[in-house]
């Protein structure tokens, strides 16, 4: 007689693929694709604009940055279509529908 198998192969399904039912599940995509905006504020903008960086946050599709540095805020204002581009670049979706700079 054949012991019964504990598992059945229709029952296992890769991590990724169940943590992606999860999300979807719960409804999660729309603020971890915020959370990671935000995480990699640093990666896309660089170390020096990192530093004069105080608080980064999203609100309904927007990015507000607070910024210690009045020049640097100016030469950002001046690039602000490039930076929502760079940012849903790094995400992999649109997330970021206008930049304001603090």
């Amino acid at each position: 007689m054949k012991k019964p198998s504990s598992s059945r192969s229709g029952d296992i399904i890769p991590l990724k693929e169940g943590l992606e039912a999860l999300v979807r599940a719960y409804r999660l995509q729309g603020k971890l694709n915020e959370v990671t905006v935000v995480s990699s504020w640093e990666r896309v903008m660089g170390k020096a604009v990192a530093l004069k960086t105080q608080e980064v946050y999203v609100n309904k599709g927007r990015l507000f940055v607070r910024l210690s540095s009045a020049p640097l805020k100016h030469e950002l204002l001046m690039a602000k279509t490039r930076v929502a581009e760079l940012i849903n670049a790094e995400v992999g979706e649109t997330v970021i529908h206008e930049v304001i700079f603090l």
